[in-house]
């Protein structure tokens, strides 16, 4: 149903006439790793996933089509921070200090210092280790006079009366603390959160640019120090430079032969909605599509610099998002929620119920795509219910590392399903989903418990008066989640109840 009426700036079929090395003795026992992680991407904007998408999405398809495809596949958490918490340490974040929401401007590390971290096990296990793109799990800002940010902060959160001032009592000339650095990764480089300040590219713990001005009153995003003429256009395409450029670097020193990880987590399709001119009516729903097909170039870019450097064939690929979309359509780089609906007839949900935020699947409900040529078959399609924290154990295997017993309490191994190898543990049978105020549900096969009358999030629901205080779903029979089994079904109700008190516990 899609149309491709500009030429996009990476060719298309790029990969058609890749050979794809089969013999597995020729490939290092440790793969390079490589996760991209869009920010606010839809189940439905891939074409993979949704054909009837009004998105271009050719090297998401391809990246489909050489690997797996999971259709099952869930965000830890219906909004950014806390994802990207559970991502970094197989761990779900309500466990920790962040109860509901996210991190805001200027809030201390959300890591703690005694958990290992995904990037901190690899390294121990000979790894390069690198982050470029969107942290958003905080830092410790250095202040003038001494001391940081996050001195005296008990809970997740600044006051909001710290955060007013915050910008002006930066030293930069001291470095960043709490970082990607603190955290197991030897580098980073990216803009921290696209629309929270301080306005510039940051490189390992120090601006890139010192943010000297404060941000122009009509540039999207929350007050604060920038960097001068910051553009928000840029931002996408300098982190993909930057990344393809790591890669090459890599390739030419003499740290070659080692295997490195990459996590690549992009800025887009999230507000500020700030696609590149070049594609400017790339889709055919607005500047929100359009930024979605910037994101899927993304990950052409990336295979292209993996191939051309002798990488891919001993690569584990993973694409996925760190939620679902709000479904903005990008006027003014904002829009409502769900307008890109109302506006283009686009559903990023795809046949989910719900948006980004919201207990409902379409807050939780992500794309996620594997490749690892000779490990994961091409072309396959996994039913099997999977959540971003899973990526933890499943990478402790490929890399031979042993996962201790406080680490990683929230990861399943899913080299069984992947790459059909035996596997030692239960597989994965329930999952815990968590919304944007703090509404918690519970997946039990088939069934979908939710603590809450309505969606938990952003999406617009109001309960009847005399509606229950929860909702159950046979997601089997109603993928929709319209039919809410709760008075119909009491017993399940209180068993699914007391499963997931258990599992909060």
């Amino acid at each position: 149903m899609i149309r491709i009426v500009h030429a996009v700036p990476l060719a298309i079929g790029l990969f058609a006439s890749i050979p794809i090395a089969q013999d597995p003795a020729a490939r290092s026992t440790r793969p390079h790793v490589v996760v991209i992680l869009a920010d606010d991407l839809g189940w439905g904007d891939p074409q993979c996933y949704a054909p009837d998408s009004l998105i271009p999405t050719p090297h998401l398809d391809a990246l489909a089509a050489a690997g797996l495809r999971c259709t099952d596949a869930h965000s830890p958490s219906s909004v950014c921070s806390p994802t990207r918490y559970g991502l970094l340490t197989g761990r779900y974040a309500w466990r920790g200090r962040l109860k509901k929401q996210v991190l805001w401007a200027w809030d201390p590390p959300l890591l703690e210092d005694e958990r290992v971290t995904l990037p901190e096990f690899l390294r121990e296990a000979g790894y390069r280790t690198v982050c470029i793109g969107k942290w958003h799990l905080g830092w410790e800002w250095p202040l003038r006079g001494g001391g940081s940010s996050a001195d005296g902060v008990s809970g997740a959160h600044i006051t909001p009366e710290a955060r007013e001032t915050m910008g002006a009592v930066i030293d930069w000339d001291r470095p960043l603390g709490g970082g990607p650095l603190a955290h197991g990764f030897d580098s980073y480089f990216g803009d921290d959160v696209p629309n929270f300040p301080p306005y510039t590219f940051l490189r390992d713990d120090r601006p890139v640019v010192r943010p000297t001005v404060d941000k122009p009153a009509q540039m999207y995003g929350v007050a604060g120090p920038s960097a001068p003429a910051w553009d928000l256009t840029v931002v996408m395409p300098r982190l993909v430079q930057e990344a393809c450029a790591w890669i090459d670097a890599h390739a030419r020193s003499s740290r070659a032969t080692e295997p490195f990880f990459l996590y690549l987590p992009l800025t887009a399709p999230h507000t500020p909605i700030a696609p590149s001119m070049h594609y400017d009516g790339m889709s055919e729903a607005g500047p929100y599509g359009d930024y979605v097909a910037q994101v899927d170039a993304v990950v052409g870019h990336v295979r292209a610099a993996l191939v051309r450097n002798g990488f891919e064939d001993d690569t584990l690929l993973v694409f996925s998002s760190d939620n679902g979309s709000p479904a903005r359509h990008g006027a003014g780089m904002n829009g409502p929620i769900g307008s890109v609906i109302a506006k283009f007839g686009h559903e990023p949900s795809g046949p989910w119920r719900g948006l980004k935020g919201d207990a409902w699947e379409g807050g939780h409900r992500v794309p996620l795509l594997v490749r690892w040529p000779g490990h994961v078959a091409e072309g396959r399609v996994s039913n099997h219910p999977v959540v971003l924290t899973d990526l933890y154990r499943t990478i402790a295997r490929v890399v031979g590392h042993e996962v201790g017993e406080s680490a990683g309490e929230d990861s399943f191994d899913m080299g069984p399903e992947w790459f059909g190898v035996d596997h030692v543990g239960p597989p994965r049978t329930t999952m815990v989903h968590h919304a944007h105020l703090g509404a918690f549900a519970y997946r039990r096969g088939r069934y979908k418990l939710i603590l809450d009358p309505g969606s938990g999030g952003l999406s617009n629901y109001t309960p009847a008066d005399d509606g229950p205080e929860g909702q159950l779903y046979d997601l089997d029979l109603d993928p929709g989640e319209t039919d809410n089994l709760w008075r119909d079904e009491p017993e399940l109700v209180e068993l699914m109840k007391a499963e997931l008190a258990a599992l909060r516990r």
